[in-house]
């Protein structure tokens, strides 16, 4: 699948529920309502969408949320996609967590040929980490991140930089990825949904970081990629990776190679605008994936070149409506 600007799309992040037992700051409201269970895809259609994107030249898969192990049955679902990667029909089956479920998932996860995943970890106080997430308990995190860890897994931390909030900690974060051998990749707060604050507050530029870091550590070039947008720095000191996420300061889009399905069954071919186009009445519309297919490469062929992601004092509101949960992570 080829895009308008000649980028071969790649790469699927596929959401398999809105749901979290967490609710981040920066990520959702206090008081989220969620989609009604009748409204998702199943577990089969959820499997047949990923049957037909990787017949359509998908090479890596991810599953996002929400929190994706929070979904009844997910465990059998990821066993069965683990197929495509004993095949070589993927390269990489993967997804984001927030790490609270890993501690009964994690040796499933190896087995389904899950080889890495990213541990989203704004925090390592657990008085903060509580504050973050509005609740959850830290030592969970750290308990399912050893076993992933156990199992074999590689873990990548995702670290959302937050001014005022965990800007403090970024060090002590490298420090602890590295002596655990993890990689670590910090993130723009994305301007997505209305999570009740003004997100002008939290919002810390990468560009800003990298001097403070700069300041402390060696930072090298290196030509590591993943597929995702992070661009990569080694850490001399520690031998950890480093990644930066920039959707604001330092747009990624030239070299996008990924979209995204809702566990709605909605494509969005850029997390950062509002086209979309509805899969889930091809789904449903019979045991054919054809029409569902049929569908697939026209969103492709409106895939957009870039995002129009703003944070400003007068940009101050989301710059769209639904949230990261919605859309997946």
């Amino acid at each position: 699948m080829i895009d308008p600007f000649g980028r071969s799309i790649t790469y699927l992040r596929l959401s398999v529920t809105d749901r979290c037992d967490l609710r981040c700051v920066y990520c959702m409201s206090d008081d989220m309502t969620f989609l009604p269970k009748a409204d998702l895809l199943s577990l089969e259609e959820l499997e047949r969408l990923a049957d037909a994107f990787i017949r359509l030249g998908i090479r890596k898969l991810r599953l996002t949320g929400g929190e994706p192990l929070v979904r009844r049955g997910i465990l059998d679902l990821i066993g069965r996609l683990g197929r495509y990667c004993s095949s070589g029909s993927l390269e990489e089956l993967t997804l984001t967590t927030n790490g609270t479920r890993l501690p009964e998932s994690a040796e499933a996860l190896a087995g389904a040929g899950v080889k890495r995943i990213n541990v989203s970890l704004d925090s390592l106080d657990p008085a903060r980490f509580r504050a973050i997430t509005r609740g959850g308990d830290l030592a969970r995190v750290m308990a399912g991140s050893a076993a992933a860890a156990a199992a074999g897994i590689a873990i990548k931390v995702n670290m959302g930089a937050l001014r005022d909030v965990n800007g403090d900690e970024i060090d002590r974060m490298i420090a602890w990825c590295g002596d655990h051998g993890h990689a670590l990749t910090l993130i723009e707060t994305m301007p997505l949904g209305d999570i009740g604050a003004d997100r002008t507050d939290q919002y810390l530029p990468l560009d800003e970081v990298r001097r403070r870091i700069e300041s402390r550590w060696t930072l090298e070039a290196t030509g590591h990629r993943t597929g995702g947008p992070a661009r990569y720095l080694r850490i001399r000191e520690t031998g950890g990776l480093l990644g930066l996420i920039t959707p604001l300061t330092d747009h990624f889009c030239a070299a996008c190679n990924r979209v995204r399905v809702t566990c709605t069954g909605t494509l969005y071919p850029c997390l950062g605008q509002e086209d979309a186009v509805d899969l889930r009445a091809a789904l449903r519309s019979g045991e054919s994936d054809v029409p569902l297919e049929r569908m697939i490469q026209p969103a492709i062929d409106r895939k957009p070149e870039g995002h129009d992601f703003v944070i400003d004092a007068d940009h101050a509101r989301p710059a769209l409506a639904r949230h990261m949960n919605t859309t997946g992570g």
